[in-house]
């Protein structure tokens, strides 16, 4: 395999390419052509045109491309994981063109997959920007926790952190009051604490009369519920003096490093997309 090749971290709303030469990134593009915005069918083309704009030559896509709604199913690695048992499961999906697979965990009856998380879990440790035995965490849409040990993919939980946010904005009845920003203030802070009582279900639904009573301003609401679901996220993974290794961008991990520091652990931000670049070119090395 080249030393040179484009790498792909394809996601369900968006998509970041990377030309990777002797390891190191010449040139990257971030767009919103997520597997959401590729019309059935027109895999073959948009990859065909986003390999014409960096100049030809082989590809390693990972992430929700390789899912059963993306291009092709690539199937999924069992935990215990590694980079090296990813590279040695590339789907082939066109000339010049490979997938890695997912990584699924089934333990005491429950199961949980990812997709394109592995390469920067996996990427962070082999990097250096987090340690052999670790608990990562990638917040998002679904949050990943992560386990490590010895360097190796242990076990992994997803919570819907971000999708249960968004889906009472824009649906549920207290999403009225939620139109401001969310930070990481007086109010995040609260919601963290309340979470801590439990009873989740009754919380939120203690946002509209809040609402009403006058209780609490509107313009605080969205920071109270994300620090409710972020805050109980984090409660469930983490215990008081555990250290967690944060794969996301600056907003999204100043809210989780709030909750952290909150009940008394420690975040380390981690870039993700340096974790990504070295996951990826590690699989590409091990796979040739």
């Amino acid at each position: 395999m080249s030393r040179r090749f484009i790498a792909v971290d394809w996601g369900t709303t968006n998509r970041r390419a990377y030309l990777i030469e002797d390891g190191v990134v010449a040139r990257t593009e971030r767009d919103a052509m997520g597997i959401a915005a590729v019309p059935a069918g027109d895999f073959v083309a948009e990859v065909a045109a986003l390999r014409a704009r960096f100049g030809g030559g082989p590809m390693l896509l990972a992430g929700m491309v390789g899912s059963n709604r993306g291009w092709i199913d690539a199937g999924y690695v069992p935990c215990p994981a590694t980079l090296d048992s990813l590279a040695a499961s590339l789907a082939g999906a066109d000339e010049g063109v490979w997938i890695v697979p997912g990584v699924s965990t089934v333990r005491d009856g429950r199961a949980d997959v990812m997709r394109g998380e592995e390469v920067q879990l996996l990427g962070a440790v082999t990097a250096g920007l987090a340690p052999a035995d670790a608990l990562l965490c990638q917040p998002g849409t679904h949050c990943k926790w992560a386990r490590v040990a010895g360097g190796v993919l242990e076990d992994f939980a997803t919570a819907m952190t971000g999708e249960m946010f968004a889906l009472l904005r824009d649906h549920a009845l207290i999403g009225a009051a939620m139109g401001a920003p969310v930070s990481a203030g007086k109010a995040f802070a609260a919601g963290v604490a309340r979470a801590g009582e439990g009873d989740l279900l009754a919380a939120l639904f203690g946002v509209r009369p809040a609402s009403l009573l006058g209780l609490r301003d509107d313009a605080d609401a969205a920071s109270y519920v994300s620090g409710l679901l972020i805050g109980g996220d984090v409660l469930a993974q983490v215990a008081p003096g555990d250290v967690v290794h944060v794969l996301a961008d600056a907003a999204l991990g100043t809210l989780y490093a709030a909750a952290i520091a909150q009940i008394g652990a420690t975040a380390i931000a981690v870039d993700s997309h340096a974790a990504f670049v070295v996951g990826v070119t590690r699989i590409w090395e091990l796979a040739s």
